[in-house]
């Protein structure tokens, strides 16, 4: 492993050991030209997916992409960041296990989604604002309502209300 201090080829595992949600081996490591220690993370990859993007353009599946999309929406908000991880091994497990090299980026918006829609109310139309790209206050109104009414068993509501 590379060393990013000193960019020495050779390092030293000095503690191995799984992450709280077991997706992954969390190792300490030390260089041995310059004697900096850092940790890198280990994680099981099923197979290489390509995501198709809008106007047909294609990349490769980039968990760290989506850890980013879902910290985003969930900044401020009571979300740990165990929770993110939970959420998006999750959807990088149905991505690798779905058995299609190809998946489009709107079925993981979607997986986002409804994982979102699970975790925080506030995460889930802020993800959504911009999944779904609202233009207007008018937009945010209208989606807050239908997620409160499905939250209170689709009573009538007359508002917003608190998340």
């Amino acid at each position: 492993m590379r060393c990013p201090f000193c960019a020495h080829e050779d390092s030293q595992v000095k503690d191995s050991r799984p992450t709280e949600d077991n997706t992954s081996i969390r190792r300490r490591r030390q260089c041995s030209s310059c004697g900096a220690r850092f940790t890198t993370f280990e994680r099981v990859q099923l197979r290489e997916v390509t995501i198709v993007k809008s106007g047909d353009r294609r990349e490769a599946f980039d968990r760290s992409k989506l850890e980013q999309s879902v910290s985003l929406a969930c900044r401020k908000r009571d979300v740990s960041q165990e929770q993110i991880d939970q959420l998006v091994s999750g959807i990088q497990r149905q991505v690798e296990t779905a058995g299609e090299s190809e998946v489009a980026s709107s079925r993981i918006g979607e997986m986002v989604m409804d994982g979102l829609r699970q975790l925080d109310s506030v995460a889930y139309i802020r993800f959504a604002s911009v999944y779904r790209d609202f233009s207007e206050a008018r937009d945010f109104q209208e989606f807050a309502s239908s997620v409160q009414e499905v939250a209170e068993g689709d009573s009538d509501s007359g508002g917003m209300g608190n998340g």
